[in-house]
């Protein structure tokens, strides 16, 4: 709970920075592809970690990887600082709140639709249209396909569920022919 606290924080303090300098998607790349290095390279998290390791030579670390990733000046000094604050434990969970804040900042909602078959242009388009009207809001969408489903679709934003699905609209028509 505390590590999500701080994380938030962190990710909070970067999406306004981004948003005061227009550099909120900027920084979502950034974020992403110094998280990519972060986890195919499991030494870099360990060399943070490590308390035998003196302040300097982080720094000197978390330096060439923002040079590595051609980092904006101002992610640079964010990553210094979490540097500084012994915060680099936390960076994943800080990208994963930007990515939430970052979306929420620019309007955007990314629900997760599952459905028994590959949906057509046609389908996905009248789908977005229905939750852009619905939320009002960009909406990018994460298909999955479930084959054990029967047909229809769920739609998942966040902690809510539209199911429409065959196979809970047939428990629907079971529970109401049980109760008579």
């Amino acid at each position: 709970m505390i590590n999500s606290t701080i994380a938030k924080r962190y990710a909070l303090s970067l999406v306004q920075l981004g948003a005061e300098c227009g550099l909120v998607d900027r920084f979502r790349g950034e974020l992403a592809d110094l998280e990519n290095i972060f986890s195919t390279t499991p030494e870099i998290p360990a060399a943070f970690a490590d308390p035998a390791l003196s302040h300097e030579r982080k720094k000197n670390i978390m330096r060439e990887l923002v040079g590595s990733c051609a980092c904006s000046e101002l992610m640079g000094n964010f990553l210094l600082l979490l540097v500084d604050k012994n915060r680099v434990a936390f960076f994943s969970q800080i990208v994963k709140a930007y990515g939430q804040l970052a979306d929420e900042h620019l309007g955007i909602l990314r629900p997760v639709i599952t459905t028994a078959f590959e949906l057509d242009a046609v389908q996905l388009a009248a789908i977005r249209e229905a939750l852009e009207k619905k939320s009002a809001k960009t909406i990018i969408p994460q298909l999955t396909v479930d084959k054990a489903f029967l047909g229809g679709v769920v739609v998942q934003i966040g902690d809510t569920v539209y199911d429409s699905s065959v196979k809970t609209q047939l428990k629907r028509i079971q529970d109401q022919l049980q109760k008579g």
